[in-house]
């Protein structure tokens, strides 16, 4: 089966990744990321390339860096984020963090919470384990 892979405008690459447009010329320019001109003359990103390039990225970010312990983890989803917003009564806790361009939320025991010191402005890392995972596209599927 082959499907028509898609080109990202610069601005389009940049959002998916979380930069700039300019960051993206500069990959460009400096031969990190190539790119090519569609239809329009307007350079663009092929889709492949951008995720590969993304994989590059991420794996070059140490994923241990706010985690001194060492110790090796079947979860690979990890987001290192700041708590933005925690919400407890006696028992229960809701802890919101911004991870980058994403916002995770968590419940939690309200003993956990302090036990952590989980408050606005407290670095921390959600760590994701999820046996299902929903993928969508847009516009449906091809």
């Amino acid at each position: 089966m082959v499907f028509n892979v898609p080109h990202f405008r610069f601005s389009e690459a940049a959002k998916l990744l979380g930069v700039s447009d300019d960051t993206i010329r500069r990959w460009v320019d400096a031969g990190q990321l190539s790119a090519q001109l569609d239809g329009s003359g307007r350079k663009v990103v092929d889709g492949a390339d951008l995720a590969e390039f993304s994989r590059r990225q991420a794996a070059r970010q140490d994923p241990g860096s706010a985690d001194a312990s060492g110790l090796g983890r079947s979860a690979r989803n990890r987001f290192v984020g700041l708590v933005t917003e925690v919400t407890m009564d006696r028992v229960m806790a809701q802890v919101e963090m911004q991870c980058g361009a994403h916002r995770v939320v968590s419940l939690m025991s309200a003993e956990a919470v302090k036990e952590l010191g989980l408050e606005p402005g407290v670095l921390a890392v959600a760590v994701v384990k999820a046996t299902q995972v929903i993928v969508e596209t847009p516009g449906g599927a091809r």
